[in-house]
């Protein structure tokens, strides 16, 4: 069995990847599904500084912010401000989250909106506990948010969680993703994230559910977005790479955990897998070194664990000490 990280790397070789300088999209979600969690209030300052030195780092696809009720989301309160206040690349997308027409409505009221992201999840719990309702109720939710979206010409991301398990109800059966990611797409989404909510997948797992997943909608408009709380999100990306999918989410340093899953580290750390995919041969267009310096600052802005494995190395290298707290 093969543990560390080097020894993934070196596994992928035998993989029936075909590519020369192939490129491969990074979705970083740190600024939005990194920091949502987070109980204590990160300065907006802070965070479009976090963007901005993200751009820098090369991200074409990045996800700012949520334009969600403070009530429910604190961490995410200062969504106009962020919007209004960061630099924009023209080549780089700067994407929101949305639950609801309402949060739809207020982002297109600033002017600074020009893509969103949506949610569904493939469990009826977890749906039930997230937004009250079942999931063909969060789905005819979702008609009205991507209609409004479309008529405003927005480009519209879509997310479905708990695709490999659900912490209430178990495991997730293939099928209903693959059922869910074709509704998304028929919504007008232009690409659905897969998301193993609480990092419980591994390769077999991961294989069986592209699988079911690839007969409703083409891989090329799918991404993964893993968790690592079993440390499998770099084989499990591999995977949907050994399939075709060729974008995957990830969170600078790792920011972010689930509550739900006890011990979870969280996001797959955007500078582990940027190290991995430059090694396998992908071009990812990502300043990796501008990337881990990047993580190691805003971990220490936020007084925070920096997870990331590669970070810490090539920092220890460098004689910098990574934020350990």
């Amino acid at each position: 069995m093969i543990n560390s990280r080097v020894g993934i790397v070196h596994l992928s070789r035998s993989l029936s990847i075909k590519h020369s300088k192939e490129s491969f999209r990074i979705v970083e979600v740190g600024p939005r599904d990194g920091l949502q969690n987070e109980k204590n209030f990160v300065p907006t300052a802070s965070k479009v500084e976090l963007i901005n030195r993200l751009s820098n780092c090369g991200f074409k696809a990045i996800e700012a912010t949520a334009y969600v009720s403070p009530k429910w989301i604190p961490q995410m309160a200062d969504h106009e401000q962020v919007m209004a206040q960061i630099q924009r690349y023209p080549s780089t997308s700067y994407a929101v989250f949305v639950p609801n027409v309402a949060g739809l409505q207020n982002a297109m009221k600033s002017g600074k909106v020009d893509e969103i992201a949506v949610f569904c999840a493939a469990s009826e719990t977890f749906t039930k506990k997230n937004v009250n309702c079942t999931i063909e109720e969060s789905l005819k939710r979702l008609k009205e948010v991507t209609e409004l979206a479309q008529k405003n010409r927005l480009r519209i991301r879509g997310y479905i969680s708990t695709v490999i398990g659900c912490p209430y109800d178990g495991k997730t059966d293939p099928k209903l993703v693959a059922k869910l990611a074709e509704n998304l797409m028929n919504l007008g989404c232009y690409e659905i994230s897969l998301g193993d909510t609480i990092g419980v997948g591994s390769v077999g797992s991961v294989n069986s559910l592209l699988d079911e997943v690839s007969k409703s909608v083409p891989l090329e408009k799918i991404a993964v977005h893993f968790h690592d709380t079993y440390g499998q999100a770099l084989s499990n990306v591999l995977a949907a790479i050994n399939k075709g999918i060729r974008t995957a989410d990830s969170s600078v340093a790792g920011l972010g955990g689930c509550p739900y899953a006890k011990g979870a580290t969280g996001n797959l750390a955007s500078e582990d897998l940027v190290y991995m995919l430059n090694d396998v041969g992908f071009d990812t267009g990502i300043d990796l070194e501008q990337l881990v310096e990047t993580g190691n600052w805003i971990c220490t802005i936020m007084d925070r664990k920096n997870v990331s494995r590669s970070a810490n190395a090539l920092l220890s290298l460098k004689g910098v000490k990574c934020n350990t707290n």
